[in-house]
Order: structure tokens, then C-alpha cells, then sequence
């Protein structure tokens, strides 16, 4: 009997996936979860997923890979999707792939499976790393089979009810929801109407603005070659420094997103999201590059940080433009070496002090004051050499009426 690896979840689609699949394809279904930080939603996936199917099932403690191998570059780069989306599913899914490869070798298995439907940005972050990194592999997604009959979410949910499977989700919460150490995002049901207000009861890892704490909060972190290294003072691992970081936030209403995107498909596609811990590391990584990085590679940057995002929200996570993106990231933050205080109220995150060893800021340079480093009167000829093209034009306007 061949084996089928399935990204396994617990969720609505990969709980009913374990017999669906193990019907259509006559094979052995081997669960794979990845624990990358959403917390009590592992809580009996092991029995569940065994007593629904699953001949075997790992449950893969990824945390640290997560936040130090996929997260931090992406942050580094200064990645944001549309302006708004800090790519919290986007770069999970490519280290659930790899894992799922590393256990689909280990196993025998000729077959892969994920839950992503044909409609979503998912089947192409899973897929696109299975072709990298096995490509003789064959990939299984039940929502593109002709044979998959399901519908909608209620469709599956009466899937489940008609087979006695066990799930999480009701008809009176049905929204689509992937959480992890970074971030949750919030998809369906009322929100498939942009002019829907998101509902006081869907946020969960942070607080409704109208309860925020009616003072503000001081944060300070310190980051070293552009990883953050400390939290108010206090050396933590990765792990621990997102969390503290997710405390503090959520408290304030920080990193809450509603945004209407644009899929890779060209789908526009609503969801919400909350992003605390990540929202405040962004601010401040980006007020200490203020102070360290020249203009030039600032700007360029900037353009490269467009790239990276789109790379990073379109799977292309394992590819040789990705990698060698990276590489010049790395090189800017030799110097990215500082702390950054933070002022968080009310949902805003505020800068309140940054301190740089390698600052390119000098007060006497930035003021009024005259110093030996400028000299205002070199100015007046920088400025006519500058300024030559549009003389040159206006004059020739001028000869021709214009």
C-alpha cells in the first residue's frame, strides 16, 4: 500500500482530508502537524488524527526554525505584502512543506497532501516547495480533485457530522483562521463582505481596541546585525522574545490589519489579522535603519523589500532569486546594531528614542549650526550643476513660447 503524507492541521478541510483520501487513493495516511506556535489548537491532535484515520502522525516542534530561519529574514528585508500584510501564513508554509518532504523520505512514501483549495494562495506556497525539494514526489489537494464534492465549509461540516469525525469549527463560527507565533488570520463567513466591521468577539490574541489600557506602554528592544537580541533590557531567545512581544501588544491593540488583498490568481480577497509582537519588531527594526543605513541603500532596499514580499506571498520561497535577495539583505545589516524605544497606544506604536553605535546622525551636521563637515556655501554651486537640465529646459520653453 502506498503512503500519503498530509499537512495536518486539525482543522476543518485536513480533519475530513484523513478519510477522504484514504478512500480515493486505497493508501496509508501518515499526519504531519507542525507546532509553529499556535498553542492550545494542538491539544489532542494526536488522538484525533489517529482515531480518524491517520496510521501514524508527527507532531513537529518548529518554533525556532520558524521565527529564526523565516521570519527574521523576512523582516530584515523590511517585507510587507500591499503595505499591510506581514506574511504570517506566507512564509509558514513553505517550512510545513520542507518538513512534510523530510518525512515523506523518511517514510517511503510516494505521496503529499495538503489542504489548500484551488481558489487560494496555499496550494501554490505547499506545491511550489514540493516541486523544489522532491519533485518525483506526487502531490495530493482533495479541492482540486474532480472527485472532492464538498462545496462550502458547510458542506464539510456535514462531512464530518454524516462520518463522525470530530471538529472544532460551527455553523456559528465558520471563519477560515490560521494561527502561529507571529500572527492569526481571520478569513469568511461575515468578513466576505468588505463593508462587514470585523466583530468585537473574533480577535483573539489581541484586545478590542475599545479595551485597550487608557495609558500608554514604554517597550525597548535591542537588536544585533538586525536580530533582535532583548526585551526591555532582558536577554530571551526567540521564542520567548516573540511571546513577551505578543503579551505586550495584543494588550495594546497592536498589528490589527483588515485588508482587502489581491491573491496571486488576481481573487481579491478580505481578511483581518492580528499581528502584535510582529507589528512592534517591524517599527522598530525600521526606526533603527533610520539611523544606520546610508540613503542609498536605504532606498534600494525599499525596492528590494517590494520583491521580497511578493517572492514570499507567492511561495517562491526556495528559489535562487529568494536566496540571493537574502544575501544583499544580510550585507545591509552588518551595522543594524542598536536599541529602539517604542511607545504603544491605542493600537499605534509610536518611536520614542534610538540609540545606534554606528549612527550616521550627527546632531551638529542635522542642526543650523555652522560645522567643518558643511560648508553651506558649497551648496550654491552643488545646486546649479544639479539644477543645469532644468535650466537648460526652461530656457528652451521660453525660446518656443512655452
Amino acid at each position: 500500500m502506498e503512503k500519503c503524507v498530509l499537512a495536518y492541521s486539525g482543522g476543518l478541510d485536513t480533519s475530513i482530508m484523513i478519510k477522504w483520501i484514504k478512500d480515493m487513493y486505497n493508501c496509508e495516511i501518515i499526519a504531519m502537524c507542525a507546532d509553529l506556535g499556535q498553542g492550545e489548537e494542538l491539544d489532542g491532535l494526536k488522538e484525533k488524527a489517529l482515531s480518524t484515520g491517520a496510521s501514524k502522525i508527527y507532531i513537529e516542534d518548529l518554533r525556532e526554525e520558524f521565527i529564526t530561519d523565516y521570519i527574521y529574514p523576512t523582516m530584515k528585508a523590511g517585507a510587507i505584502y500591499e503595505k499591510k500584510y506581514l506574511l504570517g501564513t506566507s512564509f509558514g508554509r513553505p517550512l510545513i512543506a520542507k518538513r512534510q518532504v523530510e518525512i515523506a523520505l523518511k517514510e517511503g512514501a510516494t505521496m503529499v497532501a495538503h489542504g489548500g483549495t484551488g481558489k487560494g494562495n496555499d496550494q501554490i506556497r505547499f506545491e511550489l516547495t514540493y516541486m523544489a525539494l522532491a519533485p518525483y514526489l506526487k502531490i495530493v489537494a482533495p479541492w482540486k480533485d474532480e472527485r472532492w464534492n464538498l462545496k462550502s465549509r458547510e458542506d464539510c461540516i456535514a462531512y464530518a457530522e454524516k462520518h463522525n469525525i470530530p471538529i472544532t469549527q460551527s455553523k456559528k463560527r465558520i471563519y477560515s483562521e490560521d494561527r502561529n507565533i507571529w500572527h492569526i488570520s481571520h478569513e469568511g463567513d461575515d468578513l466576505e463582505n468588505p463593508g462587514n466591521i470585523p466583530k468585537k468577539e473574533l480577535f483573539t490574541i489581541s484586545r478590542f481596541i475599545e479595551n485597550t489600557p487608557d495609558e500608554p506602554e514604554f517597550v525597548e528592544i535591542e537588536f544585533v546585525k538586525g536580530t533582535p537580541v532583548s526585551v526591555n533590557g532582558k536577554k530571551v531567545p526567540p521564542i520567548e522574545l516573540l511571546t513577551e512581544l505578543n503579551r505586550i501588544g495584543g494588550k495594546h491593540a497592536i498589528g490589527q490589519v483588515d485588508m482587502v488583498e489581491n491573491r496571486m490568481f488576481g481573487i481579491k480577497s478580505r481578511g483581518v489579522y492580528e499581528t502584535p509582537g510582529g507589528t512592534i519588531l517591524y517599527n522598530a527594526h525600521r526606526e533603527l535603519e533610520y539611523l544606520v543605513l546610508d540613503r542609498d541603500t536605504f532606498h534600494y532596499k525599499e525596492i528590494l523589500a517590494l520583491k521580497y514580499a511578493e517572492f514570499v506571498y507567492d511561495g517562491k520561497w526556495f528559489t535562487p532569486l529568494r536566496k540571493a535577495m537574502d544575501a544583499f539583505v544580510s550585507a545591509t545589516q552588518e551595522n543594524v546594531t542598536g536599541r529602539i524605544r517604542l511607545k504603544l497606544y491605542k493600537g499605534n506604536v509610536i518611536p520614542a528614542g534610538s540609540w545606534a553605535d554606528r549612527s550616521l546622525y550627527f546632531e551638529d551636521l542635522a542642526s543650523f549650526k555652522v560645522t567643518d563637515l558643511f560648508d553651506q556655501k558649497d551648496a550654491a554651486g552643488f545646486i546649479r550643476v544639479f539644477g543645469l537640465p532644468l535650466r537648460v529646459q526652461g530656457m528652451v520653453d521660453k525660446k518656443n513660447g512655452k
